[in-house]
């Protein structure tokens, strides 16, 4: 390609360029290839807790027997996240989102298969490596394409496909697991995830902030961002990024731990964990819940998929929200209604309709926090760091998960009714909430 010859030096900032342009179809094909991934992957997170109720009655096992087949994929999202956060931000964001989505994919269609607890298990656990490297990484690539004044309301859309894949797989499941089993959902969770692979490798771009900050090629790094705006791109020699300036560590975990981002990284942590200990306890037992109290298989289903379906509901509310006002202060907002929410449907049982509509308000507010809070993350660190930032907070929180789907078995377990479970969640509701105010106080501040 020919370039003028006054071009010599020209040094052009990536992020400047993503925001002074707008949003060419080129990005919004990242916006949506990411949006599939996180769908599938909410899909086949959530795909055990709806199978659950008809596993039991198959295999004729109790449901706390299902407690760690519940836990096994969320043990393994910890490791898939906690791994790929590191591996994305060496090796690049591309190639582990490509083999996150073959693992969970291949694993679930495994899956599906089981012939025991046992098995299923081990199945789960590895289809968790995959589901835990996903999210993260697809919410990194996304923030690196999408231009500052409106980065929230575009991650947290793109996020708002898991709550929707998610419900999906309870709308789904209310039709396939009558008609066909418990396989059928399992089956449909692994075949989409291995098409979309295919299209994952010839379709999405590698970040073209990651080849900045990793010195690759500059004809590499130009012809990755050509199709923002091509005659800008051809005038550089040289591409940079805010952060070179100001970040000097080179590992990964020295940066997410260094002085300017301890604190907010603990915070993260803190506040994810208690968002994922509602989120999960009501994923996986909701349904059940239902069940004990009298619904049908169809209903139990039906109220479990609207608590997900409320998070696409409102997480472009929130996005919308946190790119205007304070963001710290919009996500507790939302902890502290889920909270509120979730003891109100506790004390609603026997009135399905008010139960119905409660649970979606709970799931609107819990899962809109939850969907806010990559983004969140993904503003807070810098690219030298923000995979390995944005999918640590993720890979930790996921403890927050295993928590609880472990108390919603051991309640049940110990005799807890649905009111009393349900009460039980405004502790991690306020303790969310507080995280996020304190955070807002004490390390509040975006990497440019």
């Amino acid at each position: 390609m020919n370039r003028p010859a006054n071009a010599a030096g020209v040094c052009l900032d990536v992020q400047t360029l993503i925001n002074d342009r707008p949003l060419s179809r080129y990005q919004w094909r990242v916006v949506i290839l990411c949006f599939l991934i996180v769908f599938l992957d909410g899909l086949d997170t959530a795909a055990m807790g709806f199978i659950a109720p008809a596993l039991s009655q198959e295999w004729g096992i109790d449901r706390a027997s299902l407690g760690p087949v519940m836990s096994a994929a969320l043990i393994g999202m910890v490791f898939g996240a906690l791994g790929s956060g590191p591996l994305a931000d060496r090796f690049g964001r591309k190639l582990v989102l490509v083999g996150a989505v073959l693992v969970f994919g291949g694993f679930s269609l495994a899956s599906a298969y089981s012939g025991n607890v046992d098995q299923l298990l081990i199945l789960r656990f590895l289809t968790g490596l995959g589901l835990g490297a996903g999210m993260p990484n697809a919410t990194t690539l996304l923030s690196e394409y999408t231009p500052e004044r409106f980065r929230s309301l575009l991650v947290t859309s793109m996020f708002c496909g898991f709550n929707l894949g998610m419900a999906g797989g309870g709308f789904m499941s209310a039709k396939l697991i009558p008609a066909f089993g418990w396989h059928s959902l399992l089956l449909l969770g692994g075949v989409l995830p291995l098409l979309l692979a295919v299209v994952l490798m010839i379709w999405l771009p590698e970040s073209a902030r990651y080849l900045v900050v990793r010195n690759k090629a500059v004809e590499k790094i130009r012809r990755t961002l050509a199709p923002i705006d091509p005659e800008q791109v051809a005038r550089a020699e040289r591409f940079s990024v805010p952060e070179q300036r100001t970040v000097k560590a080179s590992n990964v975990l020295a940066v997410i731990f260094s002085g300017t981002y301890r604190a907010g990284t603990l915070l993260l942590w803190l506040t994810y964990f208690m968002g994922l200990v509602i989120v999960y306890l009501l994923t996986s037992w909701l349904p059940t819940l239902m069940r004990d109290s009298g619904a049908s298989l169809e209903q139990a289903a039906f109220i479990g998929a609207l608590f997900q379906f409320g998070g696409v509901l409102s997480a472009v509310g929130v996005g919308w929200a946190m790119d205007r006002f304070n963001p710290h202060k919009v996500i507790a907002t939302f902890y502290l209604l889920a909270g509120v929410f979730a003891y109100a449907v506790g004390q609603s049982l026997g009135n399905i309709t008010l139960l119905a509509t409660l649970v979606l308000i709970a799931g609107m507010c819990v899962n809109g926090a939850q969907s806010a809070m990559p983004s969140l993350a993904a503003r807070f660190y810098p690219t030298q760091g923000r995979a390995t930032g944005v999918s640590w907070m993720l890979g930790i929180g996921r403890f927050g998960a295993i928590l609880g789907a472990w108390m919603g078995a051991t309640l049940l377990g110990l005799g807890w009714n649905f009111e009393q479970v349900l009460t039980a969640l405004v502790v991690p509701a306020v303790l969310a909430t507080v995280a996020l105010l304190i955070k807002s106080r004490v390390s509040h501040a975006d990497a440019t």
